[in-house]
């Protein structure tokens, strides 16, 4: 048997791999991340499979669920939110069954910052401003290594992707201030590609008080920086001077 760690996407089932979406279809057994994943992905899920809500479990009772899969040979689906790789807690999981002896692959997805930059339809990448994109956080019950504090981030005037923070908003906002200007772009975009998306803009000056008159408080992915400006120097891409002899796919 094999556990498969599998993204779900940032919440349209249509976002699902091809991948994703067969082994679910093939599934006898999920565990699935609760109410991070869209209940429509669920009904994917041939009838009988077997449905565990991570939410109600510890790791000790995860591994017990692998192990019981492994004693019956069943395959069983381990269903993250977006991309499994990034803040989806599978280092643990895995660790637990390199322990067990039993096999595992990861099954990529699309993450939340990329679905909130498709709902702002708008490029993370900006020449002469933007060309490096970072994916953080702010510390909560898991504390954050000194030298990647947003401060200190700051300093490179990258993108910065910043998930699981939605309730420290006015902190953030007043930290990237001083190093993006308080008139540098940023939007909220609250379940990206759900049906209820919401979607709010501003500027380091303004957006913790228009978010906190939505009465948004968490799921939501935050994008701060000057990419998200139109008014910025076109890519020298398409530009007729420059040669494409060595472009490169992304």
């Amino acid at each position: 048997m094999k556990v498969y760690f599998v993204g779900a996407g940032p919440g349209d089932p249509e976002l699902l791999t091809v991948k994703a979406d067969r082994l679910l279809r093939e599934s006898r057994i999920i565990v699935y991340a609760g109410s991070l994943v869209n209940t429509e992905i669920l009904s994917l899920l041939p009838e009988g499979a077997e449905k565990h809500d991570s939410a109600n479990l510890d790791l000790q009772e995860i591994k017990a669920l692998f192990l019981e899969a492994k004693e019956r040979d069943i395959d069983l689906v381990r269903l993250h939110s977006g991309d499994p790789s990034i803040y989806g807690a599978i280092r643990e999981q895995m660790n637990e069954l390199d322990q067990l002896g039993i096999n595992y692959d990861v099954i990529p997805g699309v993450s939340s910052f990329q679905a909130a930059a498709a709902a702002l339809r708008t490029e993370l990448t900006a020449p002469e401003f933007a060309q490096t994109i970072i994916l953080t956080r702010t510390s909560g019950r898991t504390p954050m290594p000194e030298e990647q504090d947003l401060s200190i981030l700051a300093q490179t005037h990258s993108t910065l992707c910043i998930f699981l923070s939605t309730h420290k908003l006015s902190e953030v906002a007043a930290t990237l201030s001083a190093h993006y200007g308080a008139d540098c772009p940023v939007a909220l975009v609250y379940k990206a590609s759900w049906p209820d998306q919401t979607i709010i803009k501003g500027t380091l000056a303004d957006i913790a008080t228009k978010v906190s008159e939505s009465g948004i408080k968490k799921t939501a992915m935050i994008i701060v920086g000057p990419a998200l400006s139109r008014d910025i120097p076109a890519s020298k891409l398409y530009d007729p001077a420059f040669s494409h002899e060595y472009r490169v796919g992304k």
